[in-house]
């Protein structure tokens, strides 16, 4: 797999107009090498692959990565291995702006000035370098998704199930994270978030050691990580009969989210698909109260390319998995936000996630 990524990248080069990449994204050293471990770098060009880490790292990474040559770092010094520029004076070596501090960037600067003239590469921004690859999952990574949303899923299941008047938002966010790391995932993919009644306008609210109380609406955002792939899902249950207010959010946001899964299809860019949900949500009367995107692309990171968003040109494609969660968020009422995990194949979205979108009422 990861010579095939390499020569996927390989190709990339001429559109980039460098001769070589150093990859210093976690996730994308984990997708373009399989090295699991938090410190390294790389250096990939037309005919070499290596890998600078230190000694705490040097057989995981030959176990791991055996792609590529290992280059032995003297102390946790990776940030900026010189080692890596051999041979490459006069050429373009590409850097990733977005995985680089100003700080680290400082330090590479630094090290190439240092070298003789002759030997000093020209450093080159290479945006979206391997993010532009990665947003088109190969059938292992698409397997590995459906694992972690399954895991989720079941999660989110667990929770609902114990979640009742008199828990705190804090207890049922535990809940989420005791169940999924009980049955084997690695981590959360992200904070969980639980809120309750006027706290759950807030598309980002935290648990709070604050009570649920009956007849409130739950937002409740999931997410874990299994074998380093994550899961992404919303539900808002409610805790006893919801009231009129209730059922009438909750149905224009199901519709938004059912009509965007409904003509998402390949070829359109993130922004048309965003389009889909705002205009259901506008044509009710909310079109102030829906102000995120409708989605992202899902992976190794949480938040990953395709973007379906005003700002999302990407064209969407077989292989992309996205979210897709509109909500409606009420100041002093609260929020309602409902999201699915899907894979784009055969040019139309399939979710991935199981989880009910009907039968949310908790007594």
């Amino acid at each position: 797999m990861s010579s095939a990524r390499l020569d996927r990248l390989r190709a990339r080069f001429e559109a980039l107009r460098v001769d070589a990449l150093l990859v210093t994204t976690p996730s994308n050293r984990r997708w373009l090498s399989g090295f699991t471990g938090s410190s390294g770098v790389l250096l990939v060009d037309r005919d070499r692959a290596l890998f600078a880490t230190d000694s705490r790292y040097w057989e995981q990474a030959g176990r791991q990565a055996p792609e590529f040559t290992l280059v032995k770092i003297a102390g946790a010094s990776t940030a900026s291995a010189p080692a890596l520029l051999e041979g490459l004076g006069g050429r373009r070596l590409g850097y990733e702006p977005a995985g680089l501090t100003v700080a680290a960037f400082d330090d590479w600067r630094r090290v190439v000035e240092a070298l003789p003239p002759a030997a000093r590469p020209e450093l080159v921004a290479a945006p979206r370098a391997i993010e532009r690859l990665r947003m088109v999952k190969e059938s292992a990574e698409i397997e590995a998704l459906a694992r972690a949303v399954r895991l989720g899923d079941d999660a989110f299941r667990h929770a609902a199930a114990v979640a009742a008047p008199g828990m705190t938002e804090r207890q049922l966010a535990w809940e989420v994270q005791r169940y999924a790391m009980e049955h084997g995932a690695d981590d959360l993919s992200f904070a969980t978030i639980i809120a309750g009644g006027p706290w759950s306008a807030m598309p980002h609210a935290y648990p709070r050691d604050e009570p649920l109380r009956a007849g409130q609406g739950v937002v409740m955002d999931l997410g874990v990580r299994l074998d380093g792939y994550c899961s992404d899902l919303t539900r808002t249950i409610s805790l006893g009969e919801p009231d009129a207010q209730f059922r009438r959010v909750y149905d224009i946001v199901l519709t938004a989210q059912t009509m965007a899964e409904e003509r998402i299809e390949a070829g359109m860019t993130g922004r048309q698909a965003h389009e889909i949900a705002v205009a259901v949500i506008a044509q009710a009367g909310h079109a102030d109260h829906f102000g995120h995107g409708l989605g992202h692309g899902v992976g190794l990171d949480i938040h990953e390319d395709p973007r379906l968003s005003p700002a999302g040109e990407d064209v969407l494609e077989d292989g992309n998995v996205v979210t897709v969660e509109p909500g409606i968020y009420l100041p002093g009422w609260g929020g309602v936000r409902i999201e699915d995990q899907c894979v784009m194949e055969h040019g139309r979205l399939r979710s991935l996630t199981t989880a009910t979108k009907l039968d949310l009422v908790r007594a």
